[in-house]
């Protein structure tokens, strides 16, 4: 039996795809150690490979790419170079080579004909001796990025030695593809005569490049190419183009990819393949997306199936198919491309009640992302796209749309919000624009007059409350008794986020008989506005806040911040807190990287920081997430006595809505409201999260990000034997 060899790989670019996974894993399974190298963190290494620096073997920024192809190919050219040379015994694989079975080659030689004839050498897996004439003819010959090939052509080496003596040689990223791998392996192999220390095309590459596709063809196929000599397996990572163009990103039913992947227990639609040298694939766009958490997704016209996939492999969310012809006209029974969209869907792992067919205008809800992928504005007029927008779009949605020049598109988008390039391209001469759309303000000024937030909230306030509005910003008081509630929200969110369109916590309060004084921003604002600093002054100097036995400021994230700064208007007056902000202000807490939108504003005067301004309170109940670094860090500025810090482990900035989803936000929001909150009751009351499906992802991640896969399988049997989770299913799966 031959020596158990160990392999090393390089990856640069973010992380894995299921094709990656899949092929590290497969040693990892098959006993054979797997070292990968790479420059950055990579956060979905399957378990049990080695993880080391790249700068171990090459210290350097300077990743030589193939220009023309937009490829780290040749970089990863020169590596494995050098990593043999500093490693020696380990052989170099690509991260698109299976291990069918253990190499075990006694020879340090370990490189494969690529195509019948034996005459062109691959270097998808390659071993040489550390000190043999081979590999250092070749660490000396890549020395030299400008140094003419002496296997081209003759006619391109005159046209190299033209440009060199010209003053401008050739550089290698703009040499032909695998000048520093195949054909440079090839050409040394044969001048040192080593030909008969290559293994014989079945090794490696049985299935040859030509005919690459077979890997998405029947199981059986690729299965009868196969010999016993077969170790190493080049799956060919150029099949990406072909399953991101044609399969969604992931391999079809029945096929050899397919099988391998239910061998290895890999998921594909968790790492979905997301593009292929310049080209983004549908999923891959799920990274375009500004989007900590979405819980509606729409697609427009059924054409992405994979960004769908993804949005829901990322967040979970609601799938809604908008299921309206290309002229906007809505069929009367489902169209053609519905049911096999549901089944693509749930087959890859999405409940079927998670997916749902929006029939008509009525069946509309603002949604957090959504899709118009070679839809309106593109192949089809861009006029039915305004009334479903209108119903769609609230003041975060983003939108990933194509745009035909000339369609019209644009001014359209504009009145909504912006739109950001990401690629470009041409049809028939035509320039088609693939754009991230991010909704704005603009979208509540697009209701009608009589469901206009000004209407609403002057029939909510009465003949015994008050209504005032600026530009940005407006006050409504609703009188009920001698308790009031001061709440702080964002108008856009209560107006095409809610149903009710009323401010957070509207029905919670008038449920319980309370006054309420709802402050709304138009916006991102942080209520950093003179005329709200006025407002609260002048309710103050008007004695307003006494007429009332208990005052409490309410408010979370944003609205959680004002809720501690305007505080000062009231002194002794209780204060609830979500997840708030002390300040923005960046020489106060230059560490803060979110909310770039409201760096430019003025937190200083009284209302400014809130860690000072809620000094004057008489309690301050603050919820938040210690896991959460900048959340953590806010929360460490507030060190008055009369802060009572609630600690929400696991839970996320937005812990607001996960305790909702937990049926808990209630009763900790009416006794601290009550005045009758103890940390005690509280922390008896988070224990719930113990079953929520978020808490137990984030403890499974932390487990197996921390290396204590032990640990994770112990939980995954604790959460699977009472209940189901998703995440923590599929995650079982790699470990």
């Amino acid at each position: 039996m031959g020596r158990m060899r160990e392999v090393g790989a390089l990856w640069i670019g973010g992380s894995l795809s299921w094709m990656e996974q899949l092929c590290l894993k497969s040693f990892v399974d098959r006993g054979q150690k797997v070292t990968l190298f790479s420059y950055e963190d990579i956060p979905n290494v399957p378990t049990g490979v080695i993880r080391r620096d790249g700068r171990e073997i090459l210290d350097t920024d300077n990743f030589l790419k193939y220009e023309k192809k937009d490829s780290f190919a040749l970089f990863a050219d020169l590596f494995r170079l050098h990593m043999i040379a500093q490693n020696p015994g380990m052989i170099w694989v690509d991260t698109d080579v299976y291990c069918l079975r253990p190499m075990t080659y006694d020879d340090d030689y370990v490189m494969g004909f690529e195509l019948p004839g034996e005459a062109r050498v691959n270097n998808a897996v390659l071993g040489l001796p550390a000190d043999s004439d081979l590999l250092r003819a070749m660490l000396d010959y890549t020395a030299d990025p400008f140094a003419i090939p002496p296997f081209l052509k003759p006619w391109q080496k005159e046209e190299y030695r033209a440009a060199a003596a010209a003053g401008s040689p050739i550089h290698v990223s703009q040499q032909p593809w695998g000048v520093w791998g195949p054909m440079m392996v090839t050409h040394f192999t044969h001048t040192l005569g080593l030909a008969h220390k290559v293994q014989p095309l079945d090794a490696f590459y049985p299935v040859t490049f030509p005919d690459r596709i077979r890997f998405l063809r029947k199981a059986e196929v690729v299965e009868a190419m196969l010999t016993p000599r077969t170790t190493a397996l080049h799956l060919w990572a150029s099949n990406k183009r072909e399953l991101g163009l044609r399969h969604n990103g992931i391999p079809p039913h029945g096929s050899y990819l397919h099988k391998l992947l239910k061998e290895h227990e890999i998921a594909p639609e968790a790492a979905p393949i997301k593009g292929r040298g310049k080209r983004v694939f549908d999923a891959g766009l799920i990274e375009k997306l500004d989007v900590e958490e979405a819980t509606r997704f729409a697609d427009i016209g059924g054409t992405a199936q994979s960004l769908a996939l993804a949005a829901y492999s990322k967040w979970e969310c609601d799938i809604h198919l908008i299921d309206v012809d290309h002229r906007g006209d809505w069929p009367d029974h489902p169209s053609a491309w519905v049911a096999p969209y549901r089944a693509f869907l749930t087959e890859h792992g999405v409940p079927a009640d998670k997916i749902h067919r929006d029939a008509g205008l009525a069946d509309l809800k603002p949604a957090d992302v959504i899709a118009n992928l070679s839809g309106f504005g593109d192949v089809n007029k861009i006029r039915p796209l305004e009334g479903i927008l209108q119903k769609s779009l609230h003041s975060d949605s983003r939108m990933i749309t194509d745009i035909r020049k000339g369609s019209g598109a644009y001014p359209m988008l504009k009145s909504y919000g912006t739109c950001e390039t990401l690629t470009t391209r041409e049809a028939e001469g035509v320039a088609i624009v693939r754009a991230l759309f991010r909704a704005g303000p603009q979208v509540a000024a697009k209701q009608p007059k009589e469901d206009s937030w000004s209407t609403i909230a002057a029939g909510l306030a009465g003949t015994d409350g008050f209504f005032r509005e600026s530009p940005d910003h407006s006050f409504l008081f609703i009188k009920r008794s001698d308790t009031l509630v001061v709440t702080f929200d964002n108008l856009d969110i209560a107006m095409t986020k809610r149903e009710d369109r009323r401010p957070w916590g509207f029905s919670f309060i008038e449920k319980q008989g309370w006054s309420m004084l709802g402050v709304m921003a138009n916006g991102w604002t942080w209520y950093r506005d003179p005329w709200v600093w006025q407002q609260f002054d002048a309710l103050r100097d008007a004695g307003f806040f006494k007429q009332f036995k208990r005052v409490v400021f309410y408010g979370a994230s944003m609205g959680g911040y004002a809720a501690c700064a305007f505080v000062a208007a009231c002194p002794g007056a209780d204060v609830v807190a979500i997840s708030p902000q002390s300040t923005l202000d960046k020489t106060v807490v230059p560490w803060e990287t979110r909310y770039i939108t409201a760096w430019g504003r003025d937190f200083s005067g009284p209302y400014g920081d809130a860690a000072v301004a809620s000094e004057a309170a008489g309690r301050v109940f603050m919820l938040y997430d210690p896991y959460e670094p900048l959340d953590s860090g806010h929360a460490d500025r507030f060190e008055g006595a009369n802060v009572t810090k609630l600690r929400t482990p696991l839970l996320g900035h937005r812990l607001g809505s996960s305790l909702q989803q937990m049926g808990v936000l209630a009763p900790i929001t009416l006794a601290a409201l009550n005045g009758t909150l103890t940390e005690l009751e509280f922390y008896r009351t988070i224990r719930a999260r113990k079953t929520f499906a978020r808490y137990q992802r984030e403890l499974f991640k932390r487990a197996v990000d921390r290396g204590r896969p032990g640990l994770a399988r112990k939980l995954g049997r604790w959460v699977l034997t009472r209940g189901d989770n998703r995440y923590i299913r599929q995650g079982l799966l790699t470990l």
